[in-house]
């Protein structure tokens, strides 16, 4: 059996935050670990989970995406087009979002500029954000 390690070792080899880890175990996106006394214990196969769970909420995947990304990972080749669909539908999401963020840009650009020019007799930016 391999050696066992606490969370704070369990943290800095999965580059995951100690109350993440713990509010992950609390919502079932990890199993609960084993414990000796109150002190959770961690195996080396725990941190390729945490690691999977750390990418996929790095690219945007929601907590119940990721639960499903999850189911889907020990079902094999057979669950590749339910994760592409996953995928796609999340794709559409971040497309929206970027879209969403160009815009503001664009706003919040113009304002500065405005700002910049000192033209205006009120402040540029304070007038965007109270425009209806």
């Amino acid at each position: 059996m391999q050696e066992a390690m606490p969370i704070g070792e369990f943290a800095r080899r999965t580059g995951c935050a100690i109350e993440t880890i713990r509010f992950y175990e609390k919502i079932a996106i990890l199993p609960k670990p084993r414990r000796r006394g109150r002190y959770r214990l961690y195996e080396a196969a725990d941190i390729g989970q945490l690691v999977f769970v750390r990418r996929a909420r790095e690219l945007g995947f929601t907590l119940d995406e990721v639960r499903e990304l999850l189911r889907l990972s020990g079902a094999g080749a057979e669950a590749c087009g339910e994760v592409r669909d996953l995928a796609a539908a999340h794709l559409v999401d971040v497309r929206a979002r970027l879209a969403d963020l160009r815009a503001m840009e664009r706003v919040l650009a113009d304002a500065v500029r405005r700002c910049e020019a000192g033209s205006d007799a009120a402040c540029p930016l304070i007038e965007t954000l109270s425009a209806a």
